[in-house]
């Protein structure tokens, strides 16, 4: 294992891997801490063509760039490898020289937090942690539920009792003991820190467990890896608690510094309307640290957050890269998902298809440009919310067990007959 030291996001103090556990002592909560590695033994440890030897193809490729000992398990289930699809139709809808689909919805319990749970399971496997916790709004508990599960492990999870009823499905299925609070995410947040202060678990929150980024980061290598070891132009993704965009900015600055790649992607973070803290602070040139919470509100669940948890290291992921935060509104977000689906054949979630309506904004206000070369993050499988899909795919047409049924509906669909 590679890890020099935990270093807090907004004093710069550096602590040994050990000394902390979660956010910085002397910045509390917002205090959230970069895993930084020893880069020149990296680099004598290990490179892109040993990468490419690899015939692993889910996340644990990287294992070397991981915060992990090289003896500890990991978890069975295959997390990562996920595809990267050209787009050229979405392409040209939107006006883009090039777009790509990553979808991360082809993950084991359907999102990208897969990635963050298959990193903070292995830790607390090597540590000997006995119960693991979350909150969430479900993606980040159905992944710790779902890979806590393949290991045995027992997972304690908080989720806002208005989750999507196909989200508390999966965490019930997995075995976990699911505490459904009467509340909002930030509700079921400290919720699961006092749990966890109380009984001594090991606390997976979002953004305060400095190892989540870690396991997101892999989303950035494989992009990278996928495109020849090349940076694209630009990422579009959505933010909530911030925690996914600070992984990806972590991972393209790795590779950066490891000389693997020569340029970072410029960074566009698209927010609901109802939940944009960090477009907001982004767009006033506040800073995230002293960001007061908000009543957030959206369709989206799984970027819903009053005050992200993540929020230092989320903006300054968009200034460092250059790039920009985005609003969309719930309507724009909704009537991505058919958008999306038919243009790519990727299905999203809200949160997910929320990265089509801010692609659209960010081409409007000049963040991204046409000759730019895309990649939109698809963050969660559009099964986990059927109900917001329902609400804009349409209609199906009912007919009778007749052929003439058939030819009726064909004629008002304009369909061609070559008979």
């Amino acid at each position: 294992m590679y890890v020099a030291e935990l270093r807090c996001s907004i004093c710069g103090k550096s602590y040994a891997p050990d000394q902390v556990q979660y956010t910085c002592p002397s910045c509390g909560e917002a205090g959230t801490l970069d895993v930084l590695y020893d880069v020149e033994a990296l680099r004598r440890a290990v490179s892109r063509e040993d990468i490419a030897r690899s015939t692993d193809p889910t996340l644990w490729r990287y294992r070397p760039l991981l915060p992990l000992p090289a003896d500890a398990a990991v978890p069975p289930l295959a997390v990562g490898g996920t595809p990267l699809y050209d787009a050229p139709r979405l392409a040209a809808d939107l006006g883009l020289a090039q777009t790509w689909i990553k979808d991360d919805g082809r993950n084991p319990t359907g999102s990208l937090k897969d990635r963050a749970s298959a990193v903070v399971v292995a830790r607390a496997m090597a540590q000997g942690i006995k119960v693991v916790t979350t909150a969430s709004t479900g993606n980040a508990a159905a992944a710790l539920a779902g890979l806590s599960a393949s290991v045995g492990l027992p997972a304690v999870i908080f989720v806002p009792a208005s989750a999507p009823e196909a989200k508390i499905a999966q965490l019930l299925t997995y075995g976990a003991h699911v505490l459904l609070v009467r509340g909002n995410y930030d509700n079921a947040f400290e919720l699961a820190v006092q749990a966890a202060e109380r009984y001594g678990w090991y606390n997976r929150n979002t953004g305060m467990n400095p190892y989540t980024a870690e396991g997101k980061k892999t989303v950035a290598y494989e992009i990278a890896e996928q495109l020849g070891w090349q940076a694209p132009d630009a990422v579009v993704l959505s933010v909530g608690d911030g925690n996914i965009i600070s992984g990806v900015h972590k991972g393209f600055s790795d590779l950066l510094a490891l000389g693997w790649i020569d340029r970072m992607p410029r960074l566009i973070g698209v927010q609901a309307d109802g939940s944009a803290a960090c477009y907001q602070v982004w767009k006033r040139g506040q800073d995230p640290a002293t960001m007061a919470p908000i009543e957030s509100h959206t369709v989206a669940d799984s970027i819903a957050a009053d005050l992200p948890r993540d929020r230092v290291r989320a903006v300054r992921a968009v200034r460092e890269t250059g790039g920009a935060f985005v609003s969309v509104p719930d309507e724009a977000i909704l009537e991505g998902i058919p958008i999306l689906a038919r243009l790519s054949g990727v299905f999203a979630e809200p949160a997910a298809a929320a990265t089509y309506a801010g692609a659209r904004a960010a081409l409007a206000e000049g963040s991204l440009k046409p000759e730019d070369r895309v990649v939109l993050l698809v963050t969660g499988n559009g099964l986990k919310d059927i109900k917001s899909a329902m609400r804009v795919a349409g209609n199906g047409y009912t007919v009778a067990p007749d052929i003439e049924e058939v030819e009726r509906v064909r004629q008002v669909l304009g369909l061609p007959s070559f008979r």
